[in-house]
């Protein structure tokens, strides 16, 4: 997570070179009040935080952006995140810029960042994060943890790059370890991982792994209380359009949620799609049309 504004550490958030590394703490609880939902508590340690919540849509619905003013992780760093969404509160968060995952020293010291969501009864969150962008040699732990309430609804993707394509250096060294699951009151609705090193290197030209595409994504929406509707599926695979050299995508049924994965040869690409999914279930699923992030277009 990058931040693209000015910043200058405090001396408690700078990296001495005893420690060599980053552990950066952000927590965010955000409560409907009046109507509105509002940051009641943002606690952080270290280089990760937010400023103050933008309201583009009407005070119901809260527009956070995460900064992580270093721009990138390198071995040792380790990154928390939690968040929750209290009852009928509503909140998205993404942030001003790709993530980086810098080559590993030589100790292979991971790189790891973990997200934990929780989502009130009632309450829906909106997780949408640019690129994850991975360096050759990288040993990146990305774990992402949601659990939902009662009616509660989310959406979210996670975009990764692998390597350095512009500079014609793709992803031939390192490891990924890569989570993401949703439960339901302790129960798992859905789960999927990657896992990707010197052993799976393979997996990255193969037709059932990511056939040399050089960036990655996927998709969740949901839950949904009742079946999918029909004309809804056929608008998400129409929206994606056919498959070409430069992209290959599908869109499933997965339970109670919505999935699309999709391969391709550049972030943004994936991006551009996945909002045409967001902007066609966004409406069905909490009642709202799409709101790009202003963000976005600096």
């Amino acid at each position: 997570m990058n931040n693209l504004a000015l910043h200058t550490p405090s001396r408690t958030e700078r990296r001495t070179p005893a420690a060599g590394h980053w552990h950066a703490r952000l927590e965010l609880q955000f409560q409907q009040s009046r109507n509105a939902s509002r940051l009641r508590r943002c606690r952080h340690q270290g280089p990760l935080y937010v400023q103050k919540p933008f309201y583009p849509e009407g005070p119901e619905l809260a527009h956070v952006y995460l900064l992580h003013p270093p721009g990138g992780l390198v071995s040792g760093d380790r990154l928390n995140v939690e968040v929750g969404i209290g009852e009928g509160a509503g909140a998205l968060l993404t942030t001003p810029g790709a993530g980086r995952v810098y080559r590993a020293r030589d100790d292979g010291a991971p790189q790891q960042q973990q997200v934990t969501l929780r989502i009130a009864e009632g309450a829906s969150l909106e997780w949408l994060p640019l690129e994850s962008i991975l360096f050759p040699g990288a040993n990146a732990r990305l774990t992402t943890q949601v659990e939902l309430s009662g009616n509660s609804r989310f959406i979210g993707w996670d975009i990764t790059a692998f390597g350095l394509p512009a500079c014609n250096t793709g992803f031939d060294r390192g490891e990924l370890q890569q989570r993401l699951q949703i439960n339901r009151g302790g129960e798992p609705l859905l789960i999927e991982a990657l896992h990707l090193n010197d052993a799976s290197r393979a997996l990255f030209a193969s037709q059932a792994g990511l056939q040399s595409y050089a960036n990655a994504g996927l998709f969740i929406a949901g839950p949904f209380s009742d079946n999918l509707d029909d004309d809804l599926l056929v608008a998400c695979r129409s929206a994606f359009g056919a498959n070409r050299g430069d992209f290959r995508g599908g869109i499933s049924q997965v339970g109670e949620f919505l999935v699309a994965r999709m391969l391709g040869q550049g972030a943004e690409q994936l991006r551009l799609h996945f909002c045409k999914l967001w902007a066609l279930l966004r409406p069905p699923l909490l009642g709202r049309p799409c709101c790009p992030p202003r963000i976005w277009n600096t």
